[in-house]
């Protein structure tokens, strides 16, 4: 049989359509997606690898100066609409019972994450143990339209709570303690923490392997100093250590979430005492960040909370100099993934280059980082670039259809979506 190049031709490009249309099947697609964004990275990082951990900064932090009422205002991160939490009112007595030794609430129907959703699918398990029928893929629609979003902010997901959960309501607070969410467990409820882990393999060479995560906690046992978690990466009712709950916490200011329906808000109130009110809390976590600093100066986590405290309280100069510190004594290279307060201190005390320099790197590390991609654009404004920061703007509109920070953005320069 005579061979014809022009049949085999047609046949594999036949083959080549079949198996992409295949690939894009919603079933397919969502188990094979993951792997190909894995390769994709992996064999872009070996073509442009990064450094080992976040630049240093080379700029002196000058004194803040005033800056014009029409430049971007310093939210330490977006939400979908300006949700304000319940503000403080006459702080309540925290009840003097003690705490139990054992706690165990009953966990709720575990669900797998999907790529990249630990955040909705660690939210979708609270809202479930109250009775919410909703899934990860209910948040997820609204707060990462696009699945390959690395990262939902704490932020982010307090602000679904309390505008489309009708009857609930979420708050967030730092500076928490290993006693604050037995307090909490205690009471009755769950509490959800942002931690950090470490990934069992590595997806580019010399990866470090660190990345974020959120947990919610359902109970705890002294005699065996654990806490009983429900993990959307690796299973239900696994028990951490208080050791290494501790560890994984300090990343993330000891940051966490409560969600409650709104007839539970005096109980809350009360359960958290003077940190209700949101300034007392920061008060209190910025003595807690400044004297891990003192303790364990070179610990370069104790020193960005510092600067993220410092940062609550518009203290600019002070807290771009905290995350100089950080970096200097060395970050894991996807911190800039999860934590943007260094982008904000730097725009704010006018360290442009600074900015740049970090927003990146974190863009190698991260290319649909649509805060990275803000923040560079405001960089870029401020040097008097204003093109290049269109399309920074346009870079993380694209990257978060939702990104409300983005849409101001272009709205300020004078420049459509």
């Amino acid at each position: 049989m005579k061979f014809s190049l022009r049949a085999f031709l047609w046949g594999a490009l036949s083959a080549l359509i079949l198996l992409i249309g295949v690939y894009f099947l919603p079933p397919v697609h969502r188990r094979l997606a993951w792997r190909v964004d894995a390769a994709r990275t992996t064999l872009r990082m070996m073509l442009h690898p990064v450094a080992p951990a976040p630049p240093t900064p080379v700029e002196a932090t000058p004194m803040a100066t005033t800056t014009p009422a029409a430049t971007p205002s310093a939210t330490l991160s977006p939400t979908i609409t300006p949700t304000p939490t319940p503000g403080p009112t006459a702080t309540p007595t925290p009840s003097p019972t003690p705490i139990p030794p054992q706690v165990q609430l009953t966990p709720p129907k575990w669900e797998a994450q999907d790529w990249n959703n630990c955040g909705p699918d660690t939210l979708a398990l609270y809202l479930r143990w109250w009775g919410w029928e909703g899934d990860q893929y209910d948040i997820s629609r609204v707060l990462k339209p696009e699945r390959g979003d690395r990262n939902v902010n704490v932020e982010e997901l307090v602000g679904f709570v309390n505008t489309r959960i009708p009857g609930f309501s979420a708050v967030y607070r730092v500076g928490g303690n290993l006693e604050t969410l037995k307090r909490v467990l205690a009471s009755g409820m769950p509490v959800m923490i942002e931690e950090s882990m470490m990934f069992e393999e590595q997806y580019w060479p010399h990866d470090d392997r660190w990345a974020a995560h959120y947990l919610l906690i359902t109970g705890y046992d002294d005699t065996k100093e654990v806490f009983i978690t429900q993990d959307s990466f690796r299973g239900p009712n696994l028990p951490v250590s208080y050791q290494t709950l501790e560890h994984n916490w300090e990343p993330f200011n000891n940051v966490y979430i409560l969600v409650f329906p709104n007839a539970r808000t005096d109980q809350v109130k009360a359960l958290l005492g003077e940190d209700w009110d949101t300034d007392v809390n920061r008060r209190k976590a910025l003595a807690w960040a400044k004297e891990a600093t003192e303790k364990h100066p070179d610990d370069a986590f104790a020193w960005f909370n510092l600067g993220t405290n410092l940062l609550y309280f518009e203290r600019y100069g002070e807290a771009a100099r905290a995350y100089d510190q950080a970096l200097r004594l060395g970050l894991p290279q996807r911190f800039l993934r999860y934590q943007f307060g260094p982008f904000i201190a730097y725009f704010h005390t006018g360290r442009f280059q600074d900015l740049l320099a970090l927003t990146e790197y974190a863009l190698k590390i991260t290319p649909n980082s649509e805060e990275a991609h803000l923040w560079r654009g405001w960089a870029y404004y401020r040097l008097g670039e204003r093109q290049k920061a269109i399309e920074e703007f346009r870079a993380a509109l694209e990257a978060n259809p939702h990104y409300e920070d983005a849409k101001y953005a272009l709205q300020f320069v004078g420049a459509r979506p």
